[in-house]
């Protein structure tokens, strides 16, 4: 029988269910609007999120290893991608942010296969969710797309103290689903945050590898579309 050892499935929210990266470009659309960006000279939502993008990656990078906080990155990451375009403005930096934090929860964007593979698995396995995300903006994602249901368990990194990779965070969610490593499956889309840490806690893991690319480690399963999960369990 598939997956006969697991019980209990613990997924990633961003880049695995909710399509982070959809839902952030009609947020800038709607960002750039509202703030006529045009007129301070970004030619573009299309432009700005370019710029944006990559500067947002590493501070993420830098905020997983507490070398800065929640603050620090809400308002650098959009201060560093406005100088990039020569406007010098913290005020206008914090409005973005908080336009930001509001909207792109709110614009529901799955990955392709998220409801048909939470409805095939629901009848048989704890479905839960591991999250590094902000707990305001994770909370709004689920109750707006229609997720919600299916889960039983949602920990994010803010609750507990501690983000993925590091192992505690796994070995929190495991106990507040009433559920031991044997018999658990984490699924996620970045090797070195999701599928390393959840190695780390001794649970199997899926890598769902979106890209196709040659992956950089170790995972139980790989799967390069959602409903490959299917195949699995």
């Amino acid at each position: 029988m598939k997956g006969w050892r697991y019980k209990h499935i613990f997924f990633d929210l961003d880049r695995t269910l909710w399509d982070f990266d959809a839902a952030a470009e009609v947020a800038f659309e709607k960002i750039y609007n509202t703030y006529r960006l045009k007129e301070l000279g970004i030619p573009s939502a299309h432009d700005f999120h370019e710029v944006y993008h990559p500067l947002n990656e590493k501070l993420w990078e830098l905020y997983r290893a507490d070398l800065i906080t929640k603050a620090d990155l809400n308002r650098t990451r959009f201060l560093k991608p406005l100088e990039h375009y020569g406007i010098h403005d913290t005020e206008l930096a914090d409005h973005l942010s908080e336009d930001y934090v509001y909207w792109s929860p709110r614009i529901v964007k799955l990955v392709p296969g998220t409801m048909e593979v939470l409805e095939y698995l629901k009848p048989n396995y704890h479905l839960h969710l591991i999250t590094n995300g902000f707990q305001e903006v994770q909370h709004t994602k689920l109750a707006g797309s229609g997720m919600e249901p299916y889960f039983e368990t949602l920990t994010v990194s803010e609750e507990v103290g501690v983000k993925k990779p590091n192992p505690e965070i796994f070995l929190y969610a495991l106990k507040k689903a009433h559920a031991n490593a044997a018999e658990s499956l984490m699924i996620g889309d970045e090797m070195a945050v999701d599928i390393d840490g959840a190695r780390a806690a001794d649970i199997d893991q899926i890598f769902f590898n979106a890209s196709g690319q040659p992956s950089q480690g170790e995972c139980t399963f790989e799967i390069h579309n959602l409903l490959e999960i299917k195949n699995i369990l």
